[in-house]
């Protein structure tokens, strides 16, 4: 599955710092492994929702926590649930005060959750903490900030890199980092070594901080924002009035017109643009 274990104790308390936990909390873990940071959590939190896609973790897993009713082990691809509806089907719809032993671990259908998830509330508040397999970290942000009901927080082990680019400033901007602080303020809490993971992955990581926005950092709807921001950087290092005019398929003169409107210089590239400076490019373009 391509997932680095995390076998560094010392590394959880940061990550469980980051997470800003009480009794209280409904947490939703992604990738639990073999099952140490899910056994931190699952004394902190008030109900702990577990995902992980490998069927040889499974099992152990439902050992583990047989005996604990509040942590709910779900078999599947986190990408085919709305975390969301996933949440609230373990969590909110039934009191689940006693179960059977083979209840302790549910396997979930995808188009289950949102019928069992009838009594979803709104706001729902919950929290994501996640160790990442690198290869869909990109994705699983993705299907986090774009939910219906994003978590209030979220905690994840990611390449040390890839942390790097989301936390970006203006000058080194890329449009994973735009996505993500449009969503969220990112933060990294800390790096951690690679020899803390077994297997050994070549690479650090980091842990990464997401607090999520209850509005957008900006004042334009996604649609209309993303269309123009990958306009941006659909070609790399090119001057915005290119790659914008290629990228919407639209005149260079309309496009100088708006980044001249909006105070911005057309031969700037994408990479130096904060959020704020996109914003004033798309309150000029009637896209």
């Amino acid at each position: 599955m391509g997932q680095h274990f995390l076998t560094d104790r010392r590394y959880l308390a940061p990550i469980l710092e980051a997470a800003e936990l009480t009794p209280a909390d409904i947490v939703l873990e992604i990738g639990p492994g073999r099952g140490v940071l899910t056994e931190a959590l699952a004394v902190r939190v008030g109900c702990l929702v577990a995902v992980e896609l490998d069927d040889r973790l499974i099992e152990p897993l439902r050992q583990r926590f047989v005996s604990q009713s509040h942590v709910h082990i779900v078999h599947g691809d986190i990408l085919e649930y709305a975390p969301e509806r996933l949440v609230a089907t373990a969590c909110l719809t039934e009191a689940r005060t006693k179960r059977s032993e083979s209840d302790a671990a549910e396997r979930l259908q995808p188009e289950e959750a949102p019928s069992q998830a009838s009594a979803l509330q709104s706001p729902l508040v919950y929290k994501v903490v996640a160790n990442l397999p690198y290869y869909i970290t990109s994705a699983v942000l993705r299907h986090l900030l774009e939910a219906e009901q994003s978590p209030s927080l979220a905690v994840l082990m990611v390449q040390w890199e890839v942390a790097q680019r989301i936390c970006a400033s203006p000058g080194e901007m890329s449009l994973l980092a735009v996505s993500v602080q449009y969503y969220a303020e990112p933060r990294i809490v800390q790096r951690v070594p690679a020899r803390a993971f077994s297997p050994k992955p070549k690479v650090d990581s980091a842990i990464l901080q997401l607090r999520v926005r209850s509005q957008p950092a900006v004042d334009v709807a996604p649609d209309r924002f993303f269309r123009m921001v990958r306009a941006g950087f659909s070609q790399k290092r090119k001057q915005l009035l290119n790659t914008l005019a290629a990228g919407l398929h639209i005149d260079k003169g309309e496009v100088q017109r708006w980044l001249k409107e909006a105070g911005i210089d057309p031969t700037r590239r994408a990479e130096t643009l904060s959020l704020k400076e996109w914003e004033k490019v798309c309150q000029q373009a009637p896209l």
